[in-house]
């Protein structure tokens, strides 16, 4: 029961801060930011809020700072919209997932490189022995 009551609530705090940061936030720092996951403590008291961003470091780096500055809005935004007795802390922390998705793509697509190269050698390849390796039963002359 409190999973599902942690699950709404994450949720709902997700839609907030992504409706607040659409609107526009008055700091020129904060780029091109997307909520991608919030996760919230059993108790209730604390949310960790993933974000990527869209471009470089400086980019990522300057809308971390935008984004620390403007907690207190976001938390004050949150705590009006979800009508709860508590307003849980935020916490903003940068997403891997584009870097991870992109190292995963260069493993596979070298993957495929090794498979169609082990692919290649196996065609062009030779039986060491015979072509059929089996052992069959010997026909005897009927003399």
């Amino acid at each position: 029961m409190a999973g599902e009551r942690q699950a709404r609530l994450a949720d709902r705090i997700r839609v907030v801060i992504a409706e607040r940061l659409e609107k526009g936030l008055r700091d020129p720092r904060l780029g091109f930011v997307t909520i991608t996951d919030v996760r919230v403590t059993g108790d209730l008291q604390h949310a960790s809020v993933f974000y990527t961003v869209y471009g470089d470091d400086e980019a990522r780096t300057d809308s971390a700072a935008a984004l620390k500055a403007a907690t207190g809005l976001l938390r004050s935004e949150v705590g009006r919209q979800l009508g709860t007795r508590l307003t849980p802390s935020l916490e903003f922390i940068l997403d891997a997932l584009p870097e991870n998705a992109g190292h995963i793509e260069e493993l596979l697509r070298a993957a495929r490189e090794r498979d169609a190269e082990v692919a290649g050698i196996a065609a062009s390849g030779t039986y060491a022995g015979e072509a059929d390796p089996y052992v069959k039963a010997r026909e005897e002359d009927e003399d």
